[in-house]
């Protein structure tokens, strides 16, 4: 087949303007990886400057022209048309990403928190509608509007994360509403989906219940996943600790802490690896072992998600609530695990993500096979950079600085900004490309790795470059993942950009998705941006119980050593002063009452 094209198509082109508009209304678009297109606009291009969830549309037809200045960052979407020889490309949509040049919206102090305001609200509203919270109301399928379906399950996962979103939303805005929620679904949790084995001394957590109106609820022991079916996996005890552990963070309620405490025993007793390191992605339900030939083909397995989804989900955020060093010793060893086994250099240059018994690679599992998923890369440099900050290993910013240098141009999309799903992890002889899997879609939550990745790598190493990446990752997310018609953030979009809206991509609410990944990207794109890249200000609210610790940890997140400082803090709406400004930590007062506290962090000089 030739390679010209000779029919016409819709496309997207992401990049700074490098000649302003000319008396044609033409100007130059250059791409991430250096091509250049030229845009021909006319009166028919509308333009606009990105908003947020439930802002109004900010029309910049006016002052388009003279917006389109050399060195600034934009998106066009046209229709490429051949004509003698060339394909020409009339931009239908311009989208700016602020006012001037070299602003970004999504760098304003309260841009994310905005934003995760109001995905809470939908949540809110979708799930419990405009009445009491009440979780038996609950379901883990969403329609894109938030509307329910005939589905009767209540994954104790999607739970798990719902709580985590709400209790950030709160940590960042100080709304009680907010925490109600946090802490009614953390009650609900502990009622209905967790189980404490008094025998062995450990704690694990149902897949989920079935509810139904005139029945009693029918307990979902083993996954019903899939990918899982009929086995108890790691990452589902894993995330069933995300909401609980952040709201811990919050209120430090002493139930949630033994029930974390009790759910590490069941990870240290059944599913860590004592002689060869690391965690089993499985066990069986009936003896708890993790290499029963009834789990195949997830016997005597290992991959990212039993190694490395502990630090993200709960470990960091428990670590930060109470300063353990049993928990960064944990922490550490799994990173360690990470960067001993995780990089496959000589075969390919992504991760491999999946591993037998022996830590041999697994390129024959289910359906990931030789497969990358792009996400998991750039999940493992930011955490690395994260974890560099608590232990200062110069192996853990190598690995992500080398992972960071490299998937730009394997992982992304360099024309048209945002990082795609599944490829295959080596090259075809004569291939040029990385091989899309199944799609060249992008979905919501490889987007917040990304943009998390390089937030942190630029607020820690100050390299201009991996500013440049997250900026262009937060500018494609933010124009094109908001849904400016029913609320909250698309699952899937297609390579341009536009919802995919098929299937159970479709939803807001599935197996998948339930707030997590977007409250978790608001929450600490707030803190990176804040106090690493612009200098700002961050303030943060607490409510401790009256029986919980006296002693309030409130670092936002594993941070450099030094580079922040409590700068205020108040109790009750007093100013409060007895405080640990460079070791972020408040001495409570004695109160037979909940404390309502308030934060001031701000960059160390």
């Amino acid at each position: 087949m030739p390679s010209g094209v000779d029919f016409r198509f819709s496309d997207l082109v992401a990049g700074r303007v490098g000649s302003p508009v000319d008396e044609r209304g033409t100007f130059g678009l250059t791409t991430a990886d250096g091509r250049e297109f030229r845009v021909t606009m006319d009166g028919n291009t509308s333009a606009e400057v990105l908003r947020n969830l439930e802002h109004p549309y900010l029309d910049a037809a006016g002052h388009r022209d003279e917006m389109v200045v050399p060195g600034r960052l934009l998106f066009a979407y046209g229709v490429f048309t051949p004509q003698d020889g060339e394909l020409g490309f009339a931009a239908k949509r311009v989208i700016f990403l602020g006012r001037e040049p070299e602003s970004y919206r999504f760098e304003e102090p309260d841009w994310w928190i905005h934003q995760l305001g109001r995905i809470a609200a939908f949540y809110r509203r979708a799930q419990f509608g405009a009445g009491p919270i009440d979780y038996r109301d609950y379901r883990t399928v969403l329609r894109l509007d938030g509307r329910k379906t005939a589905s009767h399950v209540q994954e104790t996962d999607t739970i798990s994360r719902l709580v985590y979103g709400m209790a950030s939303a709160y940590m960042l805005s100080g709304e009680e509403e907010f925490l109600e929620a946090a802490e009614r679904g953390v009650d609900y949790l502990r009622e209905h989906m967790r189980f404490v084995d008094t025998t062995h001394n450990v704690t694990y957590w149902y897949h989920g219940i079935e509810v139904q109106e005139g029945r009693p609820e029918k307990k979902l022991f083993t996954s019903e996943f899939s990918d899982d079916y009929d086995a108890i996996p790691m990452y589902e005890q894993i995330y069933a600790l995300a909401g609980p552990t952040q709201t811990y963070r919050i209120n430090g309620d002493p139930r949630i802490l033994r029930d974390a405490e009790g759910t590490i025993r069941l990870f240290d007793n059944h599913f860590r690896d004592y002689k060869g390191g690391g965690y089993f992605s499985h066990i069986d339900p009936i003896f708890m072992d993790p290499r029963h030939a009834s789990i195949a083909p997830n016997d005597g397995r290992k991959n990212w998600n039993s190694v490395g989804d502990h630090a993200p989900a709960y470990m960091i955020n428990l670590y930060l609530a109470t300063g353990r060093e049993e928990y960064a010793d944990m922490l550490e060893r799994t990173f360690d695990t990470i960067v001993e086994h995780f990089p496959e250099d000589d075969h390919s240059p992504f991760v491999q993500e999946r591993f037998n018994e022996d830590w041999t690679p697994d390129r024959g599992h289910t359906w990931q096979q030789d497969r990358a998923v792009v996400g998991h890369n750039l999940k493992i440099a930011w955490n690395l950079m994260r974890m560099h900050s608590l232990r200062g290993k110069r192996d853990y910013q190598a690995l992500a600085e080398r992972i960071a240098g490299r998937m730009p141009a394997i992982g992304s999309d360099q024309q048209r900004g945002g990082w795609y799903d599944v490829v295959e992890r080596t090259k075809a002889a004569g291939d040029h490309w990385y091989a899309f899997t199944w799609h060249d879609r992008k979905a919501w939550w490889q987007q917040e790795q990304a943009i998390l990745a390089y937030l942190i790598l630029a607020g820690t190493t100050k390299d201009q470059d991996y500013l440049q990446e997250a900026r262009r990752a937060s500018a494609f997310y933010n124009a094109f993942f908001l849904d400016h018609d029913e609320g909250a953030v698309y699952f899937n979009v297609l390579a341009d950009g536009m919802p995919y809206l098929l299937g159970t991509e479709r939803f807001k609410g599935s197996h998948s998705m339930s707030m997590y990944h977007s409250s978790e990207l608001c929450y600490l794109a707030t803190v990176y941006t804040n106090l690493l890249v612009r200098g700002e200000p961050l303030n943060l609210w607490f409510k401790p119980l009256p029986n919980a610790p006296r002693r309030l940890h409130v670092s936002p997140d594993l941070l450099p050593a030094g580079s922040v400082r409590l700068e205020e803090v108040e109790v009750d709406g007093r100013r409060h002063t007895a405080f640990d400004r460079d070791g972020l930590v408040v001495d409570l007062p004695d109160s037979q009452e909940r404390l309502t506290v308030r934060v001031t962090l701000v960059p160390a000089k």
